[in-house]
């Protein structure tokens, strides 16, 4: 799993930082890439990027202020041009079905896959034998929701000489083991999966916020989570100027994921006032309460490798 910045800044672009928009690539465990937001100019990110649209399998929207979706007509029609035909889900608040397909019946855009469109409410909204995805609404000044994505517990690894020893046969047998199933040999013995395999490995957990002021619901989304992406428009001595704007400062962002235990702290969604330079002051703000911490760069890649997270050059 890789963590990919295409959008990081606040409101509106700005020399530096793109309008919101994050792909969580999960091409080794599903071959598929997931977006969060897709604020204007994503696709013109993704150009900079290996990332192909036809790989994304869904997109999530926190909530419907332009910077997070006015780049999404865009995108879904080049999706079609690129080949994309596979179905794509995308879940948002509500009001977010009216207003694309409105904006695609208008353009008139011909789309050659299957669009699915679930507005939400919280709760878990997607779940299948790896993943569930659970929605929580947070305190912005319309609708907005923040994401939890826990990867389920993977088979545990073959212990290939135990089988060896005990004379299980090369082949499905095997694959059967490895999957957690028992089995039985031809001369009637029962081998139990859990005798011949190590115990199951924990799956990752990321927590990806909209934008919010401090609140509860950020801390149970980020509970013990790998990852938490923070929105963090404001600096430290600025909370009464944030409130009111439905965001949080970076010492906010940081407490949440201190008072969560999570693993690790990204902060996005940068105003454009904090110039290059001032990203390291903000960093240092932050580790003031919560040490792990990053401030997101457009282009920026994040990867969790044996528990630990870490930053890859893009």
């Amino acid at each position: 799993m890789q963590l990919q910045f295409l959008g990081t800044g606040a409101g509106m672009p700005s020399k530096q930082r793109n309008t919101s928009s994050l792909a969580l690539k999960l091409l080794e465990e599903r071959r598929k890439i997931w977006l969060f937001d897709c604020g204007e100019a994503t696709q013109h990110q993704i150009l900079h990027t290996t990332l192909k649209p036809r790989k994304i399998e869904k997109i999530f929207i926190t909530h419907l202020h332009g910077d997070h979706i006015f780049g999404l007509p865009g995108l879904l029609g080049s999706r079609s041009f690129l080949g994309g035909d596979e179905k794509l889900t995308i879940y948002g608040p509500k009001g977010l079905k009216e207003w694309i397909q409105l904006t695609l019946k208008i353009s008139q855009t011909h789309l050659n896959y299957v669009m699915e469109i679930i507005e939400i409410e919280e709760g878990i909204i997607f779940e299948d034998d790896s993943f569930i995805v659970t929605a929580k609404e947070l305190e912005h000044v319309i609708p907005c929701y923040g994401y939890r994505v826990e990867q389920k517990p993977l088979p545990g690894k073959l212990l290939v000489e135990k089988t060896s020893e005990i004379g299980v046969p090369k082949g499905p047998l095997l694959k059967r083991l490895k999957d957690g199933q028992d089995v039985t040999l031809e001369d009637g013995r029962l081998i139990r999966s859990a005798d011949v395999t190590t115990p199951p490995i924990s799956g990752f957990t990321v927590s990806i916020l909209g934008d919010t002021r401090y609140c509860h619901k950020s801390i149970e989304l980020s509970r013990d989570a790998h990852i938490v992406v923070h929105e963090a428009t404001f600096d430290a001595g600025t909370e009464e100027l944030a409130k009111p704007y439905g965001h949080s400062t970076i010492l906010e962002a940081a407490t949440v994921a201190k008072e969560a235990g999570a693993k690790a702290l990204i902060a996005n969604h940068i105003s454009a006032r904090f110039l290059p330079e001032a990203a390291k002051a903000l960093e240092t703000q932050g580790k003031s309460i919560f040490p792990d911490i990053w401030i997101a760069s457009d282009f920026a890649e994040f990867e969790i490798k044996n528990g630990t997270v870490l930053e890859r050059t893009s």
